[in-house]
């Protein structure tokens, strides 16, 4: 049997990393969650990380800084971003950078599980 994929979440918002979580899980993911970008770029889950959730705005480190990171380390996550501002103006921005999606926090869990499937197309 074939191990579940790796969602990574990275929100400083404690009630999203403990939500988030188990919606994934009951969608069949395996699923690790950090409150910073910091946190998320030290752990040993960086490698196995087969889609990452990502809260935009966040203290040192956001969302787009790591998402410049990752790509300068050549690390090519699929990343769907979350985000409680309603800035739809960065959306553009964001999926110019190579975003797989951007949400509006709340979200449905239709939302998610459309922009789940366009960045993981073979789950």
């Amino acid at each position: 049997m074939d191990m579940p994929l790796l969602v990574s979440v990275v929100d400083d918002d404690e009630s999203v990393r403990e939500a988030l979580p188990d919606l994934l899980k009951e969608f069949g993911f395996r699923v690790q969650a950090f409150s910073s970008a910091q946190e998320f770029l030290l752990s040993q889950y960086l490698d196995q990380t087969r889609c990452l959730i990502l809260d935009v705005s966040m203290p040192g480190m956001s969302g787009p800084d790591l998402q410049k990171e990752l790509a300068l380390r050549r690390c090519l996550i699929p990343i769907i971003f979350i985000t409680a501002l309603g800035d739809a103006d960065r959306r553009p921005y964001l999926m110019s950078q190579g975003a797989v999606e951007c949400l509006m926090k709340p979200f449905s869990e239709a939302a998610l599980l459309r922009a789940l499937s366009a960045a993981l197309p073979v789950h």
